[in-house]
């Protein structure tokens, strides 16, 4: 989104001087920035977990109650998004 926002603001430069625009752009990075402060955490606390499920003596206590590792967070066209 931001990348996007970006490429207009390069064809219209008079948008880039508008407050309500520059306003709109930091809003959406704070939110990017947002999102990744959560995936990462997310995907610390699936690690964790997944060490635990794995660790004796845990793994023992996990196996009788069913607990299994989790897939990590992924994403399919990574490189594309990162761009």
């Amino acid at each position: 989104a931001l990348s996007r926002l970006m490429a207009v603001s390069e064809r219209y430069p008079e948008l880039k001087s508008d407050a309500l625009f520059q306003d709109l752009q930091a809003q959406l990075e704070g939110t990017e920035n947002r999102i990744a402060v959560a995936r990462n955490r997310y995907i610390q606390e699936v690690q964790s977990y997944n060490t635990t499920v794995r660790q004796f003596p845990t793994n023992i206590t996990a196996k009788v109650f069913g607990l299994d590792a989790k897939p990590n967070f992924t994403v399919a066209n990574e490189d594309a998004i990162s761009t």
